[in-house]
């Protein structure tokens, strides 16, 4: 059995996603058991981009780490539930730690796995989860920008901002978007 202990102490894994609720892009889940201590983590979206771009390597480096991406096309044949238990399981396989625990409010069922509600802002390893989520989908979202132009997936990174809304009028839905999100706004009225 490998040792499990991180500097005399247990190892926990911590899990973090980004993407939950955008119309395009994929969801990207991160599993870390932090191997050193590294300074200024928190959740990622109190950080700036240049911050959390700055943490990004170190994270890797000081880090046991697994990155999920799940596409588009997933998320709309499985459903993002599905999407995610199927992230958290993948993670659950390639990282071996003590203890699993998930940001958030809910397990979905799993055995092994614990969750807290803001674990991203007060548990090193799930921040850093968290960290690598965003930059990664970030990143992703900025190359889907210069493959799809028009749409600014490179500012607003799918999210279903004024802009990108009128980007979707405008030119209809692309490859990347989520057929399976209903969009109220820019759904046709029923007439009677």
């Amino acid at each position: 059995m490998p040792n499990r202990l991180v500097n005399g102490t247990e190892r926990v894994c911590g899990i973090d996603e980004a993407g939950r609720g955008p119309l395009a892009g994929p969801l990207v889940m991160a599993g870390v058991i932090l191997l050193d201590p590294v300074e200024g983590l928190t959740d990622s979206k109190k950080l700036t981009e240049k911050r959390r771009e700055a943490l990004y390597d170190t994270i890797l480096a000081a880090s046991v780490h697994h990155i999920v991406v799940i596409p588009p096309d997933r998320i709309d044949d499985k459903g993002l539930s599905a999407s995610l238990v199927e992230g958290l399981r993948e993670i659950m396989d390639a990282v071996d730690a003590d203890d699993y625990l998930f940001d958030g409010n809910t397990t979905f069922g799993i055995s092994g796995l614990r969750c807290l509600v803001k674990a991203d802002l007060h548990v090193p390893a799930v921040s850093a989860a968290s960290i690598l989520a965003k930059v990664t989908r970030d990143r992703l979202m900025v190359r889907m920008g210069e493959r799809y132009p028009g749409y600014g997936f490179e500012k607003h990174k799918g999210y279903g901002t004024r802009a990108h809304l009128e980007a979707i009028a405008r030119l209809g839905l692309s490859p990347i978007h989520r057929k399976s999100f209903k969009i109220r706004s820019l759904e046709q009225p029923t007439l009677f």
